[in-house]
């Protein structure tokens, strides 16, 4: 019976937990015995291991986060820790081992999967951040987009209410998806992301034009990547005269109760993951455009920059 093995690497997201419930009851249901490696990189160095069954899963896939724990792991980056961690698998006769996590934990599943070449290792995307190359889609986007979505809502019922302008400043790291889509379907009337460049000359023009038609508040989302908005909030009470607040919706981005669409990708992440190792797919990522799922080679994924697709930049105005 094969032995195979999960782990969550970097930024916790949800849909992680509806992950590792399809893991272990597909894993069993093809007849191979999972394990869990607890706190990702390190737990594998540690030889945090234990054989997952049903009862450990069991009301999970509800739940954001993930409940064997993550990590960014600094010593994983020495050869000498990734060798202790490859012995943790040789002796207990793993074969296959999944990876959830972004970009840093593709560069360690790449490094580790060249010095054990007789395991088979299997990325899975997962980042809110949705800056993996090769895929449109990565495992908790979706949740977090409907959080900032909540949060934009609310925030605009106190704006028109006391005619200000908001500044909101979403994760994404050095992407601006986030921003960019939560913009667009929020109505805000602001984007700054670092892959479109901006005329604050322009929006000056357009946004006088509006207030003298009797608009009375703004909403602005800007991706944390722009490093602009504390300015960009002075720029709305020096040069338009709007008083301003800023939010930083910060963590709680990555938390919360998974939405119908991250459960079921995970679901279909997990299943396209286990099947590559049963048929010999050897260190690939499973991954999601237009034509559906397919695998792509980790040099493919990890060694790449992730694009916004030009049609969604197009609709920035």
């Amino acid at each position: 019976m094969q032995k195979i093995a999960i782990l969550c690497s970097g930024g916790d997201v949800s849909g992680m937990n509806a992950a590792l419930k399809r893991f272990v009851e597909y894993a069993l249901y093809k007849k191979m015995i999972p394990y869990f490696i607890y706190d990702g990189y390190e737990g594998l160095i540690d030889d945090t291991i234990k054989e997952a069954q049903y009862k450990d899963v069991a009301g999970i896939i509800s739940q954001g986060g993930t409940m064997i724990g993550t990590s960014r792991s600094q010593r994983f980056l020495k050869k000498d820790f990734r060798k202790k961690a490859i012995a943790n698998l040789n002796k207990r006769e793993i074969e296959g081992v999944i990876i959830l996590g972004g970009d840093g934990s593709f560069k360690g599943m790449q490094k580790i999967s060249l010095e054990a070449p007789h395991i088979r290792f299997s990325g899975i995307p997962a980042t809110i951040d949705n800056d993996i190359a090769g895929t449109e889609y990565s495992l908790g986007v979706d949740t977090a987009l409907n959080i900032i979505k909540y949060a934009i809502d609310a925030i605009r019922d106190t704006a028109s209410s006391f005619k200000r302008a908001f500044i909101i400043e979403t994760m994404g790291r050095e992407c601006g998806y986030l921003a960019l889509v939560s913009a667009l379907t929020s109505g805000a009337e602001m984007c700054l992301i670092p892959e479109k460049e901006y005329d604050i000359k322009m929006y000056e023009k357009r946004f006088r034009k509006e207030i003298n038609e009797g608009r009375s508040y703004f909403i602005a989302v800007l991706s944390e990547s722009m490093n602009k908005t504390e300015e960009i909030k002075e720029w709305f009470e020096s040069t338009l005269g709007i008083e301003s607040r800023i939010v930083i919706l910060g963590h709680i981005q990555r938390g919360g109760n998974p939405t119908v669409h991250d459960r079921l990708m995970a679901s279909h992440f997990v299943t396209y993951a286990i099947n590559g190792i049963i048929d010999g797919v050897e260190n690939k990522v499973v991954c999601y455009n237009g034509d559906g799922f397919g695998y792509k080679h980790i040099d493919e994924v990890a060694f790449k920059q992730y694009q916004i697709p030009k049609d969604l930049l197009s609709l920035m105005l």
